[in-house]
């Protein structure tokens, strides 16, 4: 074969291989690259929990934990008076989790349509206890709310604060209702009545037991019976309007988990499905 044709035939072949194989693989490179550089890089899950303030101390822990086991999860806690955020919620507040203190108003959200329906739960259960100052030793049962010595009696405001309606519910089943409603000073959630007897700004209060424990400046008397007063069920759900229904479900189930109920336990939460005993 003359030469000439042997160097035209080399050259005929490499850019043969140029254009039909190594030329786009390098395209295709250079496109796959540039395409990696603009997609955006995932963003860590992130889920709102709007919570009755009763949960603090307990979901402060379970969202620290859940965290620590879920690298690039971010878990934010709304805490208030669970009437009030069912407000909030109601007005299009970015919400992913409700966690209520009671049923009436997670029934509330149901019925506007606001929530998963199948991801509603109840969660734990609580009880209601009356406390007064540590250093008092006037108050002993719930009929020594009617004395003329005891001059003030912190409730929480009964239409959005559920303490405040279990409260109600509880003396109008003892029927010191009408003497106690002259004397009550209102608060906005369960934790401001705790602070109001721990510092000796009321005489008595009526608080979820689990509140009662974190104080050392306050003394419970005596346990509402559960005859007295709805059932203390908090359920939880999903809201429609989740930004990340994914995330929110996996962080709820977690709460449900054998586990999360055993820190529930701690804290002096009872079991849903057997309000009288501890989980």
């Amino acid at each position: 074969m003359p030469r000439i044709f042997r160097r035209a035939s080399r050259r005929s072949i490499t850019r043969a291989l140029w254009l039909g194989g190594i030329l786009p693989a390098l395209l295709i490179l250079g496109i796959c690259g540039a395409q990696a550089q603009q997609s955006p890089a995932p963003q860590p899950s992130s889920v709102t929990v709007s919570a009755a303030i009763s949960l603090k101390g307990t979901l402060d822990q379970l969202g620290r934990e859940y965290e620590r086991d879920h690298p690039g999860a971010k878990i934010t806690f709304n805490y208030g008076a669970s009437g009030t955020l069912q407000h909030q919620i109601e007005q299009g507040a970015p919400v992913d989790i409700f966690f209520a203190a009671a049923q009436k108003q997670m029934d509330a959200l149901q019925s506007a349509g606001l929530i998963i329906a199948e991801t509603r739960h109840d969660i734990v259960a609580n009880d209601l206890v009356l406390i007064a100052p540590s250093a008092s030793d006037d108050i002993h049962t719930f009929q020594d709310l009617a004395k003329s010595s005891v001059k003030t009696v912190a409730l929480g405001e009964p239409a959005t604060v559920p303490a405040g309606m279990y409260a109600q519910q509880t003396l109008e089943k003892l029927n010191l209702w009408d003497a106690v409603q002259k004397k009550a000073v209102y608060a906005k959630d369960v934790r401001q009545v705790l602070t109001y007897v721990a510092t000796g700004n009321a005489d008595a209060g009526l608080v979820y037991r689990t509140d009662a424990q974190t104080s050392p400046k306050i003394r419970t008397i005596f346990t509402a019976p559960p005859s007295s007063h709805d059932p203390i069920v908090y359920p939880a759900a999903v809201l429609k309007n989740s930004k990340d229904s994914a995330a929110a479900g996996a962080f709820l189930k977690f709460l449900e988990t054998p586990h999360a109920l055993e820190i529930f336990k701690t804290y002096g939460f009872n079991d849903p499905n057997n309000p009288s005993g501890k989980i």
